[in-house]
């Protein structure tokens, strides 16, 4: 489980292909202090299991299905990436619940930098459409955003300066492909609407906890 607040950008040192998996070795200066063998991490959002580590950087195995639904599949030397450790149990919450589970991607379509704030357009498959709202959440490589205007197959975020300078989103043009997780309880909210309960009404989300 994560937060989306991105503690560092990482540096990509070494991609290895070894059968169907690529190992991946990451520099995060600043978040090894406490990183076990075990251990979850989230890279551009992706939640990856530290298998090997040192005192300079560590390595993640990124099977098939993340290769297919990530960009991690593209990742060459000298990327940047963001990098947020687990949440633990007691810390805040200053973004919303991620769980590092990528949907897909989104690519982005516009970038419109303002004086204080930058405002970020992006296409998605219309997949994802009943999960993506207005004023909802969503992670995009890995950072905790609030939609500010969504369509049928766009929506846009707004982006302060703050997180501008401490993430990857500071690069980031027209054309780039990012990393999307939209927010876990639309997604149980829209997986309700298909059950054989009658659909959703409030006893529904009464019966699940949600009010």
């Amino acid at each position: 489980m994560f937060t989306g607040i991105v503690e560092t950008v990482g540096e990509i040192a070494s991609v290895t292909p070894r059968g169907d998996v690529r190992v991946i070795r990451v520099k995060a200066p600043g978040v090894l202090d406490d990183v076990v063998l075990g251990d979850s991490i989230a890279l551009d959002g992706a939640c990856q299991t530290v298998v090997r580590l040192d005192s300079e950087a560590f390595d993640v195995e990124a099977g098939p299905e993340t290769l297919r639904l990530t960009t991690l599949g593209s990742w060459k030397p000298g990327r940047p990436v963001n990098v947020e450790r687990s949440l633990k149990v007691g810390s805040r919450l200053g973004g919303h619940w991620v769980l590092g589970h990528v949907d897909g991607t989104a690519r982005v379509v516009e970038r419109r930098d303002g004086i204080e704030t930058t405002e970020i357009f992006l296409s998605f498959s219309p997949e994802f459409a009943p999960e993506i709202t207005r004023k909802g959440s969503v992670a995009i490589d890995g950072i905790s955003l609030t939609v500010t205007s969504v369509t049928k197959d766009t929506f846009g975020v707004a982006v302060i300066p703050f997180t501008l300078a401490h993430t990857t989103l500071r690069d980031r043009k027209p054309g780039d492909v990012l990393n999307l997780e939209t927010d876990v309880l639309a997604k149980y909210v829209h997986g309700m609407k298909d059950t054989d309960q009658g659909g959703l009404d409030t006893s529904l989300l009464e019966r699940a906890g949600f009010m």
